[in-house]
């Protein structure tokens, strides 16, 4: 039904769309001259270039996306205590991808991890150790759950969680329940001061009835 003029034709028609060429304008460059031509396709290289550039930067972001659902933390690890201190353990994220691989925690974790630097990592670790030391303090002070003063420690241990993903009060009571049970976790605010684990988690229960949440009834969200 087609000449091999017509097949020529439509040939051309293929290869301007496919360079990104309106349709309407199609026609008009289809009998312009070598000089119009040449100046369209020229300007149409200049965006492929662009697109190129734009999603080679794409690849990337996914290629890093995917190493971080993979790996959590995208830190070489001999950089790995530098960045979050002398008590970081390595095996940490791959133990918590094991619990925690398929929720959607896990998925703002890896999405976070993907664009941070280690200079953002290390900035998240410094909050995190900040209301480590400041439940420490509050505990060696005589500070009581459910004070005002605990209250504000129990929050900024929230925010510094919810660098990772996003903590709602239900979900760091049942945090701060694993703080007691996990030997890992336990151990590790125990470090910090005696007794710290228990007035942690009793200090986040408090808060959370403060802000509308049964303890008893908390659940991951």
């Amino acid at each position: 039904m087609y000449s091999e003029a017509d097949v020529a034709r439509l040939q051309r028609v293929v290869l301007f769309r496919d360079l990104g060429v309106p349709l309407q304008r199609i026609p008009g460059l289809l009998d312009a001259g070598s000089a119009q031509r040449r100046a369209e396709l020229e300007s149409r290289r200049v965006e492929l270039a662009e697109r190129i550039l734009r999603l080679q930067d794409v690849d990337r972001a996914v290629e890093r996306l995917l190493a971080a659902e993979e790996h959590g933390v995208l830190v070489p690890v001999p950089e790995q205590p530098r960045v979050f201190g002398a008590q970081w353990d390595p095996d940490w994220p791959g133990q918590a991808r094991e619990l925690w691989g398929e929720s959607v925690q896990w998925a703002q974790y890896a999405e976070r991890s993907a664009a941070r630097t280690e200079a953002d990592w290390h900035a998240v670790s410094v909050s995190l150790q900040e209301s480590t030391d400041a439940a420490a303090e509050a505990l060696r002070a005589g500070v009581l759950p459910g004070s005002t003063e605990a209250g504000a420690v129990a929050e900024q241990h929230r925010v510094a969680m919810s660098e990772y993903f996003h903590c709602t009060h239900s979900m760091q009571v049942v945090l701060a329940r694993s703080y007691v049970t996990e030997p890992g976790f336990r151990a590790y605010y125990e470090q910090a001061a005696p007794g710290l684990a228990v007035w942690l988690q009793l200090a986040i229960e408090a808060n959370a009835r403060n802000h509308g949440v049964d303890p008893g009834t908390a659940r991951w969200e």
